[in-house]
């Protein structure tokens, strides 16, 4: 009997003696880390649910104020007439005959010359709720004209052209939000603009009153147009050759769309930019004039957007990405200090210096909402940091390591915070400074022996 007692407390010690190992401890650490990497992705799937509500409310905002401006015009409609001529069979006398049929349809005819030049002399952000939405204020002058229309490429008479019910067309995607008059000043005559119930699903569509054209001279036009718009600014090259140019009180354009603004002129500031475009027929595939209905240029837009360079979703973003890299390197520099200093730091005490900094995420993304990213960091990075330095005192009872380890926290959450503000060389920084650290874990480490672990 005392034998089988024995036997069995040795059988009880090996046990105990095995998970008091280092690489039991160890072990158990990595399965930590990975388990907390549950509540790391439940704080990014708060980021995204957070980064949404932000898209909605920028687009009530845009409903009301007005949204993103896209400009197409203007285009020469010019009326004519067809004729279908159909058989018809008298069923008594079998005679057939001929009946002509004479319907009216349009041409449309884009400019020879078309000149935009934009002026955005205010760009706001207006709050609802907490979010915020980038709106602006715009004045856009178009130029231009029409040289000698060519009806024989679309194959129509001189004869059936209704010179006298020819019209001026302008396309827009944000007509609501206009604040100036619509008048076209062609050729000296003074034309208003007003709303037409043509169907397109892509833009508002704008028609001038009917008046005589001559296709005689080349026909010159100007108007201006005042829009309060959200986020964008986009164009279609409707010219023979169309020139752009866009001046703008904003530091962060991002110029989008099928052609880029000119190198040699496009120039950006800290407060304001400017940006020039010129295209040309042959740089763009679709013609310049057609019959019966236009087709949608749409996909054949330019211009800018005016963005923040890193809005404060997308930078939490980036910060939980490195979230499993702060709690690993966290727990590899309490682990490393265990070792060394024989200091037992039971695995409770992991999980809680692991869910401290798990909070570091959602004190961010709570008081970034209310501030800007670099004070919600601050805040939050300091919050966690005196919480582990209290907590690193209570259970090492060692001031001197506990000070260590918060000086590597903050030179942690410091490095993090420079990556994250990095754009073109976040990869490079990101990677000079995990090698430095992998540099620093071999060299504190080169003392321990692992064998009798």
């Amino acid at each position: 009997m005392e034998n089988q007692i024995q036997n069995q407390n040795e059988k009880n010690q090996g046990k105990f003696s095995f998970f008091q190992t280092t690489t039991a401890k160890l072990i158990m650490v990595g399965i930590l880390t990975l388990v907390l990497l549950i509540p790391l992705n439940l704080v990014q799937d708060l980021i995204t649910e957070r980064s949404t509500r932000k898209v909605e409310a920028t687009q009530q905002i845009a409903s009301t104020w007005g949204e993103n401006v896209m400009l197409m015009g203007p285009i020469l409609k010019i009326p004519y007439k067809t004729t279908v001529e159909t058989e018809v069979i008298n069923e008594k006398t079998k005679q057939t005959t001929i009946q002509v049929q004479t319907y009216e349809e349009n041409a449309y005819f884009f400019p020879t010359e078309l000149n935009y030049s934009t002026k955005v002399d205010k760009v706001d952000k207006l709050k609802y709720g907490i979010y915020k939405a980038i709106v602006f204020k715009s004045k856009i002058a178009t130029s231009g004209n029409f040289e000698k229309l060519d009806f024989e490429k679309l194959g129509i008479k001189p004869e059936n052209i209704l010179w006298n019910k020819a019209s001026i067309i302008v396309k827009t995607t944000n007509l609501k939000s206009i604040k100036s008059e619509l008048v076209v000043n062609f050729n000296n005559q003074q034309l208003t603009l007003e709303t037409n119930n043509e169907n397109d699903s892509h833009f508002d569509t704008l028609e001038s009153t009917t008046f005589s054209l001559s296709n005689e001279n080349k026909n010159n036009f100007n108007f201006t147009i005042d829009y309060n718009g959200s986020e964008s600014i986009e164009f279609i090259p409707l010219g023979k050759t169309t020139t752009t140019a866009i001046d703008a009180i904003w530091n962060s354009p991002s110029f989008i769309g099928y052609f880029a603004p000119n190198d040699t002129t496009k120039k950006i500031t800290a407060n304001d930019f400017h940006a020039d475009w010129k295209v040309i027929n042959v740089n763009r595939p679709f013609a310049q004039q057609y019959t019966e209905k236009l087709p949608n240029l749409q996909q054949y837009s330019y211009g800018v957007r005016l963005i923040e360079t890193a809005d404060q979703y997308q930078q939490n973003e980036r910060a939980s990405k490195y979230g499993f890299l702060v709690i690993g390197l966290t727990f590899l520099i309490f682990f490393l200090i265990q070792t060394i200093s024989k200091i037992n730091i039971h695995i409770f005490q992991y999980t809680m210096i692991g869910l401290a900094l798990v909070m570091f995420y959602t004190l961010l993304i709570s008081i970034t909402e209310h501030s800007s990213f670099s004070f919600a960091y601050i805040i939050a990075a300091s919050a966690v940091i005196v919480m582990l330095l209290l907590y690193s005192i209570s259970i090492l009872k060692n001031k001197k390591i506990s000070f260590f380890i918060t000086a590597a926290l903050a030179l942690l959450y410091s490095f993090i915070f420079v990556i994250i503000q990095l754009e073109d060389y976040a990869l490079l920084v990101g990677s000079i400074g995990l090698f430095l650290i992998l540099g620093a874990v071999m060299y504190f480490s080169r003392k321990i022996d692992w064998s009798t672990n």
